[in-house]
């Protein structure tokens, strides 16, 4: 997936407050939207080190941890055997560049991922095969900014473009909305963070 080999360096320094912070105001946006999920399968895609799929984990009967980065999944897998974590696995897989995985989940979400993605609409496209019949996709990421030119990431997301590109691809009853504004927390530029829940039926 979009800069693995960034994700390996800052691996074992990845959780900075600033990016405690940011997991912490995406999972509780996610929150939200999770509604009788207990019974249900997760998957935190583009997990990074986990910091929003473990503060989630108890609204889940399960829960895949999945990153292109292995040093990011072992960052994960250090905090689920520290913590004696059960319901909880990990996968080292990149939707990018590999064709065959087998897993399936009730909700999917991704925090800060989109944006690392260079063809990301191949990758929303692959997802949507991975969701259950009923599945959500969730998705936090930061608004379109102008401001941001960058060669690595995206820089944000029109949020009625998004709507519109996954509709094509079968997405029914999205909803979005802006959540959070904040001071330079977009490559050191004030940013704004959106929530968008879609349903696969």
């Amino acid at each position: 997936m979009g800069n693995t080999d960034k994700f390996e360096m800052m691996a074992n320094s990845y959780d900075t407050a600033e990016r405690v912070q940011i997991a912490k105001l995406s999972s509780d946006a996610i929150r939200e939207y999770l509604v009788d999920t207990k019974s249900k399968a997760a998957i935190d895609f583009g997990c990074g080190t986990g910091l929003a799929g473990l503060a989630l984990l108890n609204k889940f009967n399960s829960m895949l941890f999945l990153d292109s980065s292995q040093k990011m999944i072992n960052q994960v897998k250090m905090k689920i055997s520290d913590f004696d974590i059960l319901n909880a696995g990990t996968l080292c897989f990149d939707f990018e560049t590999e064709s065959q995985v087998s897993i399936h989940a009730d909700y999917i979400f991704m925090a800060q991922v989109l944006l690392h993605i260079r063809d990301f609409e191949s990758v929303l496209s692959r997802l949507y095969d991975v969701l259950n019949e009923g599945g959500h996709l969730l998705i936090v990421d930061f608004d379109k900014n102008d401001e941001i030119v960058s060669e690595l990431v995206h820089n944000g997301f029109d949020q009625a473009s998004l709507v519109n590109i996954m509709s094509k691809m079968g997405y029914k009853d999205i909803q979005t909305k802006t959540f959070y504004a904040g001071s330079k927390i977009f490559m050191g530029h004030d940013a704004s963070m959106f929530i968008l829940d879609s349903q696969k039926y």
